[in-house]
């Protein structure tokens, strides 16, 4: 088979290695489509992520759908988890998988993940596509569940104020469940002119551009001086930290969804504790892929117009680079 791996900063090679064998309780997959996340253009940029350092030539690829193609649900398409968590410790039994402290994750560590043809994973962990959904609509449920968590995480309500603090493929669908959800203003921001118009598309009902942080002073404007009753940041940088932490309320929660690039966030402490502002940290998700499917599938989510970009593997250093140049929204490999 074919498999794609990370050497090196920038440097992804096409390997031909061995089809691999279904350990106990998992089957054979035939890889139908990878999405390239921000977390994965971290290690291709980077070597790494957060203190993980590329030590192997590694397999990316954590969003991803694919055909079963061995045992009982042989033939079945399916959206596939890439969070694979002992179910043992207390973190798992508390029912907090996402905090597991034997958690495997696809395309991290000493984990390979999808960007290849074939691969082997834990039945558990993989949940049937219906025929409405394409396997690039499939390959999408993994971002759409990190924003159902951050959702979750910041309870919203019917009738507040929402503010998206970086309008990549997270934060425009985060917009889409703010909406669902019932919040009646959504304040999206971005450096990228084409992403603050698909936050537009998407239901944000003011757009501003990012400058450094200097634009809370435009959200303060947006809510006759009210602030968001949740802020999501998304971007990663510590600039939207900034923005996001000035743009809330009193008594707002915080939501911190974007990884830094240098494994570090700051901000205005001061501002924040005279707030009294609830801030957390989203990890992953938990068991959302039911409730991911049927928001896809009733159309009160729409992960099919992120998609912008489609390779076959042959050209997956290409996918990369485009993805990197952020030109467009979401970019899928097709194995």
């Amino acid at each position: 088979m074919q498999v794609a791996r990370l050497h090196a900063t920038g440097d992804i090679r096409l390997h031909t290695e061995p089809d691999p064998t279904p350990g106990p309780g998992e089957v054979l997959l035939r890889i139908t489509a990878v999405g390239v996340c921000g977390s994965d253009l971290h290690w291709f940029t980077e070597a790494g992520i957060g203190d993980a350092r590329l030590n192997r030539p590694l397999v990316l690829g954590h969003e991803f759908a694919g055909v079963i193609e061995s045992g009982e649900r042989r033939g079945q398409r399916v959206a596939v988890d890439p969070a694979v968590p002992c179910e043992q410790c207390e973190f798992c039994r508390e029912g907090n998988p996402n905090l597991c402290s034997d958690l495997h994750f696809a395309g991290h560590g000493a984990d390979d993940g999808a960007l290849r043809e074939w691969m082997a994973w834990p039945a558990r962990c993989l949940h049937p596509l219906p025929d409405s959904l394409s396997d690039a609509d499939g390959a999408m449920l993994e971002p759409l569940g990190v924003a159902i968590h951050a959702v979750d995480l910041g309870h919203l309500k019917s009738g507040m104020t929402v503010g998206v603090f970086g309008c990549g493929p997270i934060g425009l669908l985060l917009l889409q469940l703010a909406r669902a959800a019932g919040a009646t203003q959504l304040i999206a921001t971005d450096k990228l002119p084409q992403r603050l118009e698909a936050a537009r598309r998407f239901g944000a009902t003011t757009i501003i551009q990012a400058a450094e942080g200097q634009e809370a002073g435009d959200v303060w404007a947006a809510t006759n001086n009210r602030g968001v009753d949740v802020a999501f940041e998304c971007a990663g940088e510590n600039a939207a930290v900034d923005t996001s932490i000035a743009a809330a309320r009193p008594g707002a929660r915080v939501i911190l969804v974007g990884i830094p690039g240098d494994d570090r966030t700051t901000f205005s402490a001061s501002v924040a504790r005279r707030k009294g502002l609830t801030l957390k940290l989203s990890r992953r998700m938990k068991h959302v892929y039911p409730r991911a499917t049927q928001l896809v599938e009733r159309g009160l989510v729409d992960v099919r117009a992120l998609v912008t970009q489609l390779f076959p593997l042959s050209e997956v250093s290409q996918a990369f680079v485009v993805a990197q140049q952020r030109t467009g929204l979401k970019v899928v490999v097709e194995p």
